[in-house]
This record gives C-alpha cells, structure tokens and sequence, in this order.
C-alpha cells in the first residue's frame, strides 16, 4: 500500500534538515541555532508503517545518516524545488559555494544532489562528523551494497565526494509503486532477462556435457558450504566462470537459461553490441551497473557470442588500440572478480583470449548433436504428431540430415508457415525438405 502521507512526512523531515544547516551556515557564531545538530532531529516513527518506503526503512535498519540519504536522493523526483537553495551565490566570489556540492544535467533544471550535498547538511564544517558520513559512501554500507542507491563518478581524478547521489530506477519504482519490475533492456542498460518455456526434457546433449552442466549447478547449490565448512575461502574465488563453445544451435543459450530457472536464478544476456563504446571509459560505464546489480540481485550473467568483446587482444599500434585494449583488461578483470556465476559463449574456443581461458572454472564443449541425439530433437519439435503427414520418416531425416538443434527449429518454423500457405493442415516432407535446403544454404551448402 503506497502512503503519501509517509513519503509526505519524509520530505517534511529533509525540508526541516536543509532549513536548519542553511540558516546554521549564515547565522552568527553566537546565535542558539549554532547549537543544534541535524542529527538531533526526531524521525517519523515508521515502526508500524507498511508502506514501500516503510517496509524498506525497516528492512535495512537504517540508521538516521542513511535515511537522510535516501530521502535526499528522492528529493529530485518528488519535491525538486526543495533544493533550489542550493543554487545561492557566494556573494565574495560571484559564483556558487563549492560546499554545497551538486550538479546540473542536461535537460533537468534543478539542483541534483551529490555526497558533498549530503556532508554539507549532515556534517557543516565538523571535519570529525565529515569522516564519519564519508563512512556511509563506501560500497560495503547497506544502501549501497543493495543497490538503494547509487553513485555516479565524473572524471578521474575529481573528488570523490563529487559523485551523483543517486536513487536507483528499481527503488525509485519500488517506492513509488509498490512494485519490483525487472528491469529492462535500454541503451543505459544493456542487458536483457531471458527466460524459455523449454525444459531439460527438451535439451538433447550427451552425457559428459550434462556432467559439466551438473558441476555448475552444483557449485550454486553449495559454494558456501565449500568457501566455509571445506575451508577452501583463502583458495578459491566467490565466483564461477563457465565457457560455453561450440557451433550455433547447439544448446549453449538454453543451458544457461535452464540453469537459472533451475537455481531460481534470473539470467540476463549482455548485448555486446551495445555494451562496446566507441567512446573511451564508455564500456566500464556500461558494464559497471550490470555487474552491480547482478551482484546484490544474485543473477547469472550470460555473454552471447563473447569472442566479440573477449577475443586476443591486439597489438598496441596507436592510441586507440592501447584504449582497446585497457578496456578488454578492465572487463576481464571485473569477470574474474565477481562473486556471481558468469558464463560466455563463442562459437570458437580458439577466439578467446587464452590468458583468460585459464580462468575459467568449467570449459565446456557444444558439439553438433549425433543421429541419435537428433531424431530426440526432430520427435521434441513436433509433440504432436497428427499434424504430420504418414510419410515422414524422422530416422531417415535424423540418419540423412546433420543439423543442429537450433538449426531444426528453423526447419520446423519453415514447414510450418509453408503448410498454412498452402492451406494445408499437414506438414510434407517437401516442407521438411525445403526447410533443410534453406538452413543449408546459411551454411554454404546444399542438399
């Protein structure tokens, strides 16, 4: 239930906090007000408040510090005029006061809050209360570490106190609607959620494969019994890394998707082509949230077709390769580091950089499926078998025809949409067969 009294309260309480500090700021040293401290303030009592917002606060015991924190993040979105005191001059220099912090967007007119915002209202000019809610920026704090909220750096080498003090899309949301939508594909967030209707059923792989697929499965199911109970913390990473290889079709995307909903995991696939910038600094950007919220939302990450973003690195000829290459690095390093499972895909082992193919805990191989495995996936295609006609022979098809699983469902697509051209209700063999001619033709070859 969305309560607008609390969020109403909320803003009270920040209104009340940025009054004090700036009517703190411009008094004489003498005045009582000097006295005060903002952390003094009384709190709304959200003891019984089953709000979002409530139930967040309690969630996460958070303490007064933070809970400024959030409220001022949300500020921009509900009240933006609150903050428009900030944008007073320093009358001795003729622009703004560097204390207040802040920063202006592109199209947003307001003043968007940044942590040296929030240690101006919180801290003033008390250095030791400073250090103190510098403490609450750190990744490890619980507004943070959750993904409440975020912070967005500028340049390298400005202060870090200087970041954008952010509240992320899903909490805002959260907070606002009373809901958690995942979210969704944008060109601020490259990834996507996906999810299939198949089963393992309809997953044809051999035996040694399914072995391998069980070890990961295995490592989700216990890797803190093996860090902690087996004493293996010191020597082995938090993290998992899988190399998926073979042609296309083979089963790599479907594994990795039936891991997850196994695993009760969500599975979002990076789209490469977005995620490598043409813009140097641009690649670590984009990939930098995905990691964040994989992490702290438990996803699997999957990169399709990774010998694109991961291939060997090139020779340093100008600055736009040495760029290149940086950011290669950089990615590398932040797989190797993450605590999740991450799993990539190439169609070619060979195309993986072989100082990274070390590190990864599963390598495992997609070969083309075998007759037998095959007339598995012809029978799975078409579960119902009236809308075939008498004279189609799968074995012959499985014996005659090397395909993939992908490549079968094409197949299946064709004969399907030829059928009901025709005004058909049966499936042909000439279908089936001119469905083969075309995936063939893909591959260069024909019939």
């Amino acid at each position: 239930m969305i309560s607008y009294e609390t969020l109403e309260n909320e803003l009270a309480f920040c209104n009340y906090a940025l009054n004090l500090r700036f009517d703190q700021y411009f008094s004489a040293e003498d005045d009582p007000k000097k006295q005060l401290r903002v952390e003094q303030i009384r709190l709304n009592d959200l003891s019984n408040d089953n709000s979002p917002y409530g139930l967040l606060v309690r969630k996460y015991s958070l303490s007064f510090d933070e809970r400024f924190l959030l409220i001022l993040a949300l500020v921009p979105h509900l009240a933006p005029q609150m903050l428009d005191m900030f944008f007073l001059n320093n009358g001795n220099l003729g622009r703004p006061y560097t204390e207040f912090g802040g920063w202006q967007s592109k199209s947003h007119r307001g003043f968007l809050p940044t942590c040296e915002t929030a240690l101006f209202v919180l801290a003033g000019d008390n250095l030791e209360r400073r250090l103190e809610v510098m403490r609450l920026f750190d990744n490890n704090n619980v507004l943070f570490k959750n993904r409440i909220l975020t912070l967005e750096y500028g340049e390298p080498g400005e202060p870090a106190n200087s970041a954008a003090l952010r509240i992320s899309p899903e909490m805002l949301e959260y907070i606002l609607t009373g809901s958690q939508n995942k979210p969704d594909y944008s060109m601020h967030f490259p990834a996507k959620l996906i999810t299939s209707k198949l089963t393992w059923d309809d997953l044809i792989l051999n035996n040694d494969v399914m072995e391998d697929i069980q070890q990961i499965i295995s490592w989700i199911s216990h890797s803190d019994a093996i860090l902690n109970h087996w004493g293996m913390s010191k020597n082995i990473k938090s993290g998992y890394r899988a190399l998926f290889y073979g042609p296309p079709g083979t089963g790599k995307t479907l594994t990795a998707t039936l891991i997850g909903s196994k695993m009760n995991m969500d599975v979002y696939r990076i789209d490469l082509s977005q995620v490598v910038s043409k813009y140097i600094g641009e690649t670590e950007k984009n990939l930098s949230g995905i990691f964040d919220q994989a992490e702290s939302h438990n996803w699997i990450l999957f990169f399709d077709e990774a010998d694109a973003l991961f291939g060997a690195r090139t020779h340093t000829n100008n600055a736009n390769d040495r760029a290149a290459n940086q950011e290669i690095a950089y990615l590398l390093q932040r797989i190797e580091d993450h605590p999740g499972v991450v799993i990539l895909a190439s169609n070619l082992k060979s195309n993986i950089d072989d100082a990274f193919a070390r590190r990864f805990q599963s390598v495992i191989y997609f070969p083309m499926p075998n007759c037998e495995e095959r007339l598995h996936l012809w029978n799975n295609l078409f579960p119902e078998k009236s809308v075939l006609d008498d004279n189609l022979d799968f074995q012959r098809l499985a014996e005659k025809f090397e395909l993939s699983g992908g490549a079968l469902t094409n197949v299946a697509r064709y004969a399907i949409l030829r059928a009901i051209g025709n005004n058909r209700k049966k499936i042909s063999y000439k279908d089936i067969e001119l469905g083969i001619s075309k995936e063939l033709q893909k591959e260069g070859k024909s019939l």
